[in-house]
């Protein structure tokens, strides 16, 4: 069994489970204004008139938003120079301010430059969090960020359940996510704190946004995140489509709503998935633990599209197993960074790790429909599991390395 090399033999500060609470609560009331553009999506079709172009736009902006903001922050280090509550106070403000600016029922392309401004404001809210909660953990660093990444997989979630029972007014909706953002900012910076293993002052260098790569296991590391962010915001965004057209097949009466629900339960259950995902990354290494991870997600992928229509049920239940561990090992790759990046630069290597992930979601989520039209959905998903493949290679790589390291420290 590998012994995890954040086990330095210090023991954690009292208070650090009351750290996480907040911290945790904060990242998730923050991060709501992103979720809400996938919550009132529908209804602001029908009340803007939007094409399903424009709709598209209003979640991809804000994707591309927060890619902008990470990188702007990996090449400038501002997560490094400014106090990651502070930092997550300015980003979850601005966040709040522009999603609320849609209010005003503003042109659609006004809309979407909203959202990307929405987005580039998150970008200061995710990767803050996770150094801010690593300053309390070196024990058990994995379960904790599991944690708060599970919070975020059950915020990810909402937006379906929302739709499936009904949906509410996208006014409502914008007003209580920018309430919540600013509420979450708010909370990270008066009601957290810092804990006793913070992270060296960084200088300004900006070369150190790319030098992150350098390192070989946080090399291995960003590889590995890069293969799991290919799977699985393209299996979030397209699996109620999928489920949606199996239940249809059947005759289910609300099939779209019904599919809904079940894809709430599908992401929802990854929160559980972090979790376990994060107690078994402090037991047995990141790299084992993400090989597992995503091995079993990458399987689901290719295997779920070909299981025959009528046996739903089954479809199902491989959906929930995917639903868990395809999200299990996203806490792990941000934990091995905090432990072996240059601690200087931890904030850098976090936004330029998550920058370069989140672009690649973009190219999954564009194709999947397109090799769905073409060749169907059981080809469609199997697509994703090329990312689990070249994570998985990566991982096992780190492995052997922390393995080597684990070695050298009980010698």
């Amino acid at each position: 069994m590998t012994v995890n090399a954040s086990s330095t033999g210090v023991a954690d500060p009292t208070g650090r489970w009351q750290a996480l609470l907040v911290l945790a609560a904060a990242l998730l009331l923050g991060m709501t204004a992103w979720f809400s553009a996938t919550a009132v999506v529908p209804q602001l079709r029908a009340s803007w008139a939007l094409s399903p172009g424009a709709a598209a736009w209003m979640t991809i902006a804000v994707q591309l938003g927060f890619v902008a903001g990470a990188l702007a922050s990996a090449v400038f280090n501002i997560a490094d120079r400014v106090s990651p509550r502070r930092l997550m106070f300015y980003g979850a403000a601005l966040a709040a301010v522009s999603n609320a600016a849609l209010l005003l029922t503003p042109p659609v392309v006004l809309a979407v430059v909203l959202r990307a401004i929405t987005g580039f404001g998150l970008a200061s809210v995710y990767p803050p969090a996770m150094k801010a909660m690593a300053t309390w953990f070196k024990r058990k660093r994995g379960t904790a960020l599991g944690i708060m990444v599970g919070a975020l997989t059950l915020g990810s979630a909402a937006p379906h359940l929302v739709n499936g029972l009904g949906g509410l007014d996208w006014r409502v909706v914008i007003a209580a996510s920018s309430i919540m953002s600013l509420a979450g900012g708010a909370i990270a910076r008066y009601l957290g704190r810092d804990g006793p293993f913070d992270f060296p002052q960084a200088v300004f260098d900006p070369r150190k946004a790319w030098q992150v790569f350098a390192d070989r296991p946080v090399r291995l590391a960003c590889i590995g995140y890069f293969g799991h962010m290919w799977e699985l915001y393209a299996m979030w965004a397209w699996f109620g489509v999928f489920v949606g057209d199996v239940l249809q097949a059947h005759a289910f009466e609300a099939p779209r709503a019904l599919g809904a629900l079940a894809t709430f339960a599908v992401i929802g259950i990854g929160a559980a998935g972090c979790w376990v995902g994060g107690i078994l990354g402090d037991r047995w290494g990141r790299g084992q633990a993400t090989v597992l991870a995503m091995s079993i997600s990458g399987v689901c992928a290719l295997a779920i599209g070909f299981i025959p229509a009528s046996a739903w049920p089954l479809i199902l239940v491989v959906g929930l197993i995917w639903g868990f561990w395809v999200v299990a090992d996203s806490a792990q790759f941000s934990t091995a960074i905090t432990e072996l990046g240059d601690q200087r630069y931890v904030g850098t290597a976090l936004t330029l790790q998550q920058a370069i992930g989140y672009v690649l979601t973009i190219p999954t989520i564009w194709l999947i429909p397109i090799v769905h039209e073409a060749l169907g959905w059981s080809y469609a998903f199997a697509l994703l599991a090329l990312g689990p493949l070249v994570g998985t290679i990566a991982m096992r790589k780190l492995a052997v390395i922390e393995n080597a390291r684990a070695g050298g420290h009980a010698g």
